[in-house]
């Protein structure tokens, strides 16, 4: 069976980041990547996606993102920059292997592929993100439901749901931007729980990233206290115009589902085509199940990405792992480079 030092579970952004921290530690790792190219969830994402920070503060370590460092990069510009930075690193990529399996023994790891494949580590990265594993919250009368319920993982462009009647569930980015790209051909509602948490994206004229870098407050291990909280909604203002149109308009969410459209808080109810779940992710992290790694909810067990439960299991790319950032591009490269200087100590870096 092969044996290699470190194994990256995953070619995303997170995967990268970590791949470039072993690199500084002197270790070429092994990185397994389920699709056919790197770069993780970028080119699965709605075809209008672009980044809320500007390239300048959306870059992985070693390499910044070519163009105007003030411009606001699309998908595609994301996906291509990610294939890019994967050729550059001194790495044993791999992809088209899905990990399937981990197990434990005498110290070390044994991951299994789903073409039955096998290699040994001494230390493991999972760096797999979320977006294999939308969440789909139980709504009351979803069963009931016979329209369309997609998830917002599944939404490319407004197209498809033309002339329709749509609710969009969830306050976040990106269930803000749909509802206002699909009001363009549809009649759209937002459902929330709470008021959308609007945050102007240049206040005083500077984008809001800067001022969250020049503060320190980026970079602080303060992550855990957001957990829960409403999303902030970055607006440059064309959003708010948007809803202030009343297309799309934003309602408390819904009481209920029922065999065609929703029943409102108000007690009325109303025809519904679509539903779409703009209601997050959560780890995908199904390949750990039986190692004792994860609680009961398939969530990590670790602090500040190291695992508390199997030693020599490390995460990069989780939601607050260690601060506001951690999941997004400007902040995976820290914490891979916390996280491989604890799984990986003994190996000089350079």
């Amino acid at each position: 069976m092969e044996h290699v030092p470190l194994v990256i579970v995953g070619a995303g952004q997170a995967g990268l980041a970590a791949a470039h921290a072993a690199n500084r530690r002197r270790v070429r790792p092994l990185v397994l990547e389920a699709a056919d190219r790197p770069g993780g969830s970028w080119p699965h994402y709605y075809d209008s996606l672009t980044l809320f920070s500007p390239a300048r503060f959306a870059a992985l370590p070693g390499r910044p993102m070519p163009g105007d460092g003030n411009r606001y990069p699309s998908r595609d510009d994301v996906a291509a920059y990610l294939s890019d930075y994967a050729s550059r690193l001194d790495a044993d990529l791999r992809c088209g292997h899905r990990v399937t399996g981990v197990g434990t023994e005498d110290g070390a790891f044994t991951l299994t592929t789903a073409d039955g494949s096998r290699v040994r580590t001494d230390a493991v990265v999972a760096a797999t993100g979320s977006f294999g594993r939308p969440h789909r919250p139980d709504l009351p009368g979803l069963t009931e439901f016979g329209g369309a319920v997609p998830h917002s993982a599944e939404y490319r462009a407004p197209e498809a749901f033309a002339g329709q009647r749509v609710v969009v569930v969830g306050g976040g980015n990106s269930g803000v931007q749909i509802a206002t790209e699909l009001a363009r051909v549809a009649r759209v509602s937002l459902a929330t729980r709470s008021p959308v948490a609007w945050v102007p994206q240049r206040p005083l004229g500077r984008d809001v990233h800067w001022w969250a870098t020049r503060s320190g407050l980026d970079t602080a291990p303060l992550g855990h206290l957001w957990r829960g909280r409403a999303t902030p909604v970055l607006d440059d203002g064309r959003h708010q115009s948007a809803f202030a149109t009343g297309n799309p308009d934003q309602r408390a969410m819904f009481a209920r589902l029922h065999a065609t459209g929703v029943e409102w808080s108000d007690g009325t109810t109303e025809e519904v085509d679509t539903v779409l779940l703009a209601t997050g992710y959560r780890p995908d992290l199904g390949f750990l199940h039986g190692t004792g790694a994860l609680d009961g909810d398939g969530r990590p067990r670790h602090r500040a990405g190291v695992s508390t439960t199997v030693p020599g299991l490390g995460y990069v790319g989780l939601e607050f792992q260690r601060t506001f950032g951690s999941a997004t591009l400007r902040g995976v490269g820290r914490d891979a480079r916390h996280v491989l200087r604890r799984l990986l100590r003994g190996r000089g870096s350079r």
